[in-house]
């Protein structure tokens, strides 16, 4: 016999609950990175300078403990930066 769909929806979402939110301003932070090699560059060498001239003229919507969070890592790579913003997360939410 097979479940019905709602029951399996229902488990499924109260699963993912406990995971914290990536805020949009974030998820623009590392698009822009993966699309664009000449930010991704400033963003790991000069994290201030990279969000404050933002990507295409747009700025991104972080909040200041997003930005403080970006200014404070220090990684070599891209992954390297997620990684260590997703432990921050994790600990903090």
């Amino acid at each position: 016999m097979i479940a019905p769909l709602t029951n399996y929806q229902n488990s499924l979402s109260a699963k993912f609950t406990s995971k914290p939110k990536v805020s949009s301003g974030l998820s623009q932070v590392f698009a822009a990175a993966i699309v664009n090699q000449q930010f991704c560059a400033m963003l790991l060498q000069d994290p201030s300078t990279a969000l404050q001239k933002g990507y295409m003229g747009q700025t991104f919507a972080l909040s200041k403990n997003e930005q403080d969070l970006i200014i404070t890592i220090r990684a070599k790579s891209l992954s390297d930066l997620a990684k260590q913003i997703n432990r921050s997360l994790l600990i903090t939410y």
